[in-house]
């Protein structure tokens, strides 16, 4: 089977490790695969889609016009020049909305040559006018066609004019011609809001979760490790995230930090520009050294996702595989990867509500192996690999079907 994946970015942050993850597998299988990508690193399975300067510009028309993925013409037609040549079997989705598409050109050539699609959902973009979450504002106007957008100066911002009811029209029409569309939600949460939207006549709506490399994310010496990286607190709590902000919980941690003298906290990833931190908080910058990440994961004595909007929670899974309990909010897909044996649920960033629930970490005598044996079970690559392998050959049947 030859398969395509498209993605913004390559073998690095979630998605583009997500995409690397699967095409070594199913390679392994005998499958070939390839993947076409905005940024990221270039490798004998990569194809690159446009130039720098044109996703320049299309992040400037999308400002201007509302509109994202309306340019990049050039690159896209590059793009189906590859496709034509390639001729893929399936061509697998994930995150389309980094100004390098022109979406009408790569959405009509799927579906007039019936090519097999599964579009991934890490967030909720492919089924709104522009927005990637949209429960921090309570908003499900994507329910109805979207339009006055609440997020409109936020998230992919538009300067002047909302389009987001023109937006999602396009993307009913475009996802309702192809043929064969499977949508993939990474939890059930978004698995759940997919069937609302309008990918709700998807031919295979179904949830697969992500999954964590095992070999790397897995349990090692608390101690050592805390000494070798300095960590002297009373308690080791960790925040990951690619970029702080309140929406990543910052202030929350702040907060903690200030009502929790004698602990340290450490926040790994890109931190605002001028942030003051406490005395108590240690900053790391955002490393995509998977090795590295694991042993601060390894080193916490407990994980806190305080972010309200979360399509699976790829941190969560990891300090899990490592070992390390969780705390996580009341919110999104967070809940669905924590049990009593793993970690606690919390109904807000409060103080008292984060206070309470270390609280009862402390006094639930979480073990690190039942952690990470329930991330082995729950999130082994090889076992999501072969969901995902399934989804491609039932796509396949389907076609066999339709002709017959």
């Amino acid at each position: 089977m030859k398969i395509l994946h498209i993605n913004a970015i390559n073998e690095v942050k979630s998605t583009g490790r997500m995409c690397k993850e699967l095409a070594f597998v199913h390679a392994s299988h005998g499958h070939h695969v390839r993947i076409a990508h905005s940024t990221g690193s270039v490798t004998e399975t990569s194809v690159v889609i446009g130039q720098a300067w044109e996703t320049k510009w299309h992040a400037f028309h999308s400002r201007v016009t509302g509109r994202q993925g309306y340019t990049s013409k050039r690159s896209t037609a590059e793009l189906v020049t590859f496709l034509d040549s390639f001729q893929p079997d399936v061509v697998h989705l994930h995150n389309l909305h980094a100004n390098y598409l022109h979406l009408q050109i790569l959405f009509d050539y799927l579906a007039m040559h019936d090519i097999a699609t599964v579009v991934t959902l890490h967030d909720c973009w492919p089924f709104t006018g522009k927005c990637t979450h949209y429960t921090s504002v309570g908003c499900d106007r994507w329910k109805d066609g979207c339009g006055q957008c609440p997020l409109l100066k936020d998230d992919i911002p538009s300067w002047f004019v909302d389009r987001t009811e023109d937006m999602l029209a396009d993307k009913r029409k475009w996802f309702e011609a192809i043929p064969r569309l499977a949508v993939i939600g990474v939890s059930d949460w978004i698995t759940m809001e997919a069937h609302f939207s309008i990918l709700q006549h998807a031919t295979i709506i179904r949830r697969i979760h992500n999954w964590v490399d095992l070999k790397t994310f897995t349990p090692k010496d608390a101690v050592s490790l805390r000494a070798k990286l300095g960590l002297t607190g009373e308690t080791i709590l960790l925040g990951v995230a690619s970029h702080w902000s309140d929406a990543k919980g910052l202030t929350a941690f702040l907060e903690l930090a200030k009502a929790r003298p004698t602990d340290q906290i450490v926040l790994v990833g890109h931190m605002p520009t001028q942030q003051k931190l406490p005395a108590n908080v240690l900053h790391i910058q955002e490393t995509h050294d998977s090795q590295e990440l694991a042993s601060y994961y390894a080193a916490a004595d407990v994980l806190l996702n305080l972010s309200e909007e979360e399509s699976f929670g790829n941190v969560t899974a990891e300090a899990l595989a490592c070992g390390t309990p969780v705390l996580v909010l009341d919110s999104t897909a967070s809940p669905e990867l924590v049990t009593e044996r793993t970690g606690v649920v919390v109904a807000s960033r409060s103080v008292p509500d984060l206070m309470d629930g270390l609280e009862r970490l402390r006094h639930a005598s979480i073990s690190r192996i039942a952690c990470a044996n329930e991330a082995r079970q729950r999130f082994d690559l090889y076992e999501r690999a072969e969901d995902y392998l399934r989804v491609y050959e039932e796509l396949q049947t389907e076609k066999v079907r339709n002709v017959l």
